[in-house]
């Protein structure tokens, strides 16, 4: 079942969103060479708590971090670890939830380690693309399909794969609540799209084929190819004057 929410529901998850864009802000200028995803992780966690925040992830059907922490061809739902250090040239992807006052925020960044090539730097700006393309879609009477045609329309030029397992998702007092938001559809088909309606767009493209592998852990998603991968998201709410990124960095 599809929740809309009030207005004054909508601001808790906006405060929400803004702990969790903050929180991402942080860590952005903490990703830097000889760094570990374990010490991104504990930024994050205090970082969160000190502002009166609960780490969402963590202790969710099991998982074990604050952090998604997901470098190169890990796609999604990397656990942070003190052997994992970030190079230059990686490139991470950083997915966060944060709960606020029984809310939820949900967003996500893939950024570079330092310098990194061209194609890579092209992935992330064109799953950042495909992102906006996905929210501009994002309007009362447009439907759930029309955003993800948007998206993947917006990454089929550059022959890039998108993820079909794992989807968007509604969001509000719960971390996955209805509807499922895919970064694939039809124009006109799905939940059509009402105010009051707050979801989570997240385009998780890869550099080459969208096959994947799940690893041992039973958490990261690898792409088969072992190309790169980014993802990128943000928790927006319909409004009668169109999407409202309520995951907004400065």
């Amino acid at each position: 079942m599809i929740t809309i929410y009030t207005p004054e529901e909508v601001e808790k998850i906006a405060a929400a969103g803004r702990l969790t864009a903050d929180t991402l802000s942080m860590l952005e200028k903490e990703v830097k060479p000889g760094i570990s995803t374990l010490e991104l992780d504990e930024m994050a966690e205090k970082f969160i708590r000190d502002r009166g925040g609960i780490p969402s992830c963590k202790g969710y059907e099991g998982y074990p971090a604050t952090l998604c922490t997901s470098v190169n061809d890990t796609v999604v739902h990397g656990i942070p670890s003190a052997r994992k250090i970030l190079k230059k040239g990686d490139i991470i992807s950083l997915d966060l939830v944060v709960e606020l006052n029984g809310y939820m925020g949900d967003s996500c960044i893939t950024v570079p380690v330092g310098n990194t090539n061209k194609k890579n730097l092209q992935l992330i700006k064109a799953t950042e693309g495909a992102l906006f393309a996905g929210i501009k879609q994002a309007v009362i009477g447009n439907t759930v399909g029309d955003i993800g045609h948007a998206v993947e329309s917006y990454v089929k030029p550059y022959g890039y794969g998108v993820l079909r397992e794992y989807v968007g998702h509604g969001i509000g007092i719960g971390m996955h609540e209805d509807p499922e938001v895919p970064n694939y559809g039809t124009p006109g088909h799905g939940p059509r799209l009402e105010e009051g309606m707050c979801i989570c767009i997240e385009p998780m493209i890869t550099m080459g084929s969208p096959d994947i592998i799940t690893l041992r852990d039973g958490w990261g998603v690898v792409t088969a190819d072992g190309l790169p991968s980014a993802h990128i998201e943000h928790t927006i709410t319909i409004t009668k004057d169109g999407p409202r990124i309520l995951t907004l960095r400065n």
